[in-house]
């Protein structure tokens, strides 16, 4: 079988190699120049400096999957392929899209006689190694053409993946999965800097959280994560105490909001990371304001910098 992949940053290129191992033909194409010279090599895998390249190299009917960041990245490359594929031919979107844009193209693209299945992936830079867990969205017959492919990138081919439904039902899985992710890391977060709080039992956090992977209601991958980074030795000192949000647990929270479903957990996290944004610090002060205000406490300044001579 051969397929092209677009788009080979940490997660298209394990893919690439693990769908190579799996003795799949990968065409693949990144704008970048490191990104294609990164594969050089890799068994079963041809890098191309173009779309229109990648396209000629493929047996029609074609698979392309694209792993590209979300957005007008994503939307760039998907109109632009779609102009150069045939009918009969088969787009895979394996971005964090809103799964209301993978409707939409999904809709456009049939117009066109090419076939659309959106996939949330999921299995970060260990994937390669372990196997990616699969959200499947698209027609059945769609879905029976990747298939084997879904096996190949899986944890296993029984496992690991599941074909939730018509055109964009995975993306809308992966969207709430994120949102499930942000409200896990909160929990673990707030639960091991209220044990590191309580300075008089001096408790191990490192050695705490490792004794938390066997047998506890609470272990999960990413605890390990966390406890063999903690058993390592790595720092928080110079960590910038900053959490991005990738824009699904935003969309998560929203379609909470649409379907009248209670979602505080997710919800919560998801403000949590704006407050490390900045984007609780006008109203901390403002706060701090009242307080001086009502009861006459004091106001921390900031130190103000020192001016150059």
């Amino acid at each position: 079988m051969r397929i092209g992949m677009v788009g080979l940053g940490r997660m298209g290129a394990n893919m690439t190699r693990r769908l190579a191992a799996g003795g799949v033909e990968v065409i693949a194409f990144d704008v970048a120049d490191a990104a294609r010279m990164a594969l050089a090599g890799v068994p079963r895998v041809t890098t191309v400096p173009d779309l229109s390249a990648l396209v000629a190299a493929l047996p029609a009917p074609r698979v392309v999957w694209l792993m590209l960041p979300s957005g007008a990245i994503s939307e760039t490359a998907i109109g632009d392929l779609s102009r150069m594929l045939d009918a009969g031919d088969l787009i895979v979107d394996g971005a964090n899209a809103h799964y209301t844009d993978s409707v939409r193209r999904a809709n456009e693209l049939a117009a066109r006689g090419i076939e659309f299945v959106d996939a949330g992936v999921s299995g970060g830079i260990w994937g390669l190694e372990n196997g990616y867990a699969l959200m499947i969205g698209g027609a059945p017959a769609a879905f029976a053409r990747i298939r084997p492919l879904v096996e190949i990138l899986a944890p296993a081919r029984d496992r690991g993946w599941h074909h939730c439904g018509p055109a964009g039902a995975g993306h809308f899985a992966k969207m709430v999965h994120n949102g499930i992710e942000y409200g896990m890391m909160q929990a673990y977060a707030e639960g091991l800097a209220l044990i590191r709080a309580k300075k008089e039992f001096d408790i191990d956090i490192a050695a705490l959280s490792e004794s938390w992977r066997d047998g506890s209601v609470i272990r999960s991958w990413l605890l390990d994560l966390t406890a063999e980074a903690l058993a390592g030795g790595t720092g928080l000192d110079d960590i910038k105490p900053f959490v991005a949000d990738s824009g699904e647990g935003r969309w998560t929270a929203q379609e909470a909001i649409t379907l009248g479903v209670p979602a505080p957990v997710m919800s919560l996290a998801l403000m949590m990371r704006f407050a490390t944004q900045g984007g609780n610090d006008y109203a901390a002060k403002l706060v701090a304001l009242m307080r001086a205000g009502f009861g006459g406490h004091a106001v921390q300044r900031e130190t103000p910098a020192a001016s150059s001579q």
